[in-house]
């Protein structure tokens, strides 16, 4: 596993606060690597058609959020919990409402080889008896919710609530981040209680109600809180709408190529989700890409694509609010040493634009207005 050690910039002074993101091996090629991937796709087709199923214990008798995400999180940053703080990586997830991380009573495998969260040594830690559970496509755990300090870069965030987890699946045992940071919509926490974002702006300690993302395919990725930085992307930025404000979820007007609509031909419900590393979309039409850019399935349930058509494929168009965002071959097809696979995958719930778009695009996150900014991201 690859580390990329990034340094923090922080300008308390302007009001706003910028965390680097680590790119790092996914949980995809860290199974493929030790041979479980097939295995992992098998105990997903038995378990759940969508990514992310959270829910209050008891999961018979408590509301059930569906939420959507997939196990190529490489992205992620590191934050500190407790007094003295105590170092985690997480994935700062727009899909997700939520913050946790393991706990120290974990003896699941998923989490002895993780970072794990000591309430003891913290002074500052306020126990709860409320259980919170979290079923994934990947895996599931379960914890204690509790309240902490939470430093983000310099910005403390007092009186946090956070899940500890206490058991996790096998799976998760490879995933490169220790937890997940939440950055969706209030209204789509499971723990019930405010999600860092939310309170990091009402104790004041941002200036602008709103974050920014920028993610580069090597190093430089990082996410802003109260500001955006115009270093980051050129022209300006295009506003959309945020059309149900629990996911960041926007409209899609088509997608092409070759000036034919070949997918959301009357507009398409979609999520704008950091925590995916895909474009997701409904089957029949995700079908219909894999077929135009010549990609066939393996024994995985992956699309293969020839690497040598990577400089001939065109542009695929993705269009929103009547501006047009052209993904490149060379953004929509992953390239590995030796195999090039399809960055499309299908879903049942919403359209999800996940990392393939976002490394094109810069956005901001505007909890202020509802609406969300693109504007092409420079390359570094």
């Amino acid at each position: 596993m690859r580390w990329f050690l990034l340094c923090v910039s922080v300008a308390i002074t302007q009001g706003f606060v910028v965390i680097p993101l680590i790119k790092s091996k996914s949980l995809r090629n860290n199974l493929k690597e030790r041979g479980l991937l097939e295995d992992f796709f098998q105990a997903e087709h038995q378990t759940l058609s969508r990514k992310y199923v959270l829910g209050l214990d008891p999961p018979d008798t408590a509301p059930t959020e569906h939420l959507i995400n997939y196990m190529d999180n490489e992205y992620f940053g590191v934050i500190q919990i407790g007094t003295p703080p105590q170092e985690f990586k997480v994935v700062f997830d727009t899909g997700s409402a939520d913050l946790w991380v393991p706990s120290v009573s974990c003896t699941s495998s998923a989490c002895t080889n993780h970072h794990r969260f000591s309430p003891r040594l913290s002074s500052s830690y306020q126990p709860t008896d409320r259980v919170v559970s979290i079923s994934y496509g990947t895996g599931s755990m379960s914890g204690v919710l509790g309240f902490d300090t939470v430093k983000v870069a310099n910005f403390e965030d007092t009186h946090q609530g956070l899940v500890l987890s206490e058991t996790e699946s096998i799976f998760l045992s490879y995933s490169p981040f220790d937890g997940v940071l939440g950055l969706a919509y209030p209204s789509l926490s499971v723990s019930g209680v405010p999600p860092v974002f939310d309170n990091i702006w009402s104790k004041g300690l941002i200036d602008q109600d709103l974050f920014s993302v920028y993610l580069n395919s090597d190093k430089g990725s990082s996410v802003t809180f109260g500001g955006i930085n115009p270093a980051f992307y050129s022209g300006s930025l295009q506003w959309v709408d945020v059309t149900v404000q629990k996911y960041w979820q926007i409209t899609i007007d088509s997608i092409s190529m070759d000036g034919q609509v070949i997918a959301c031909h009357d507009g398409c419900a979609t999520i704008v989700d950091t925590g995916t590393s895909v474009i997701a979309g409904h089957p029949e039409a995700i079908s219909s890409i894999q077929e135009i850019i010549g990609s066939k399935p393996d024994k995985y349930g992956l699309y293969t694509v020839s690497c040598d058509s990577v400089g001939s494929l065109p542009d695929i168009i993705i269009t929103i609010n009547g501006v047009k965002y052209p993904l490149p071959a060379s953004a929509y097809i992953n390239q590995f040493p030796g195999s090039c696979s399809s960055g499309f995958q299908t879903t049942s719930g919403l359209w999800i634009l996940g990392d393939i778009f976002i490394r094109q695009y810069f956005v901001v996150f505007d909890r202020g207005n509802n609406r969300v900014g693109f504007a092409p991201a420079i390359k570094s």
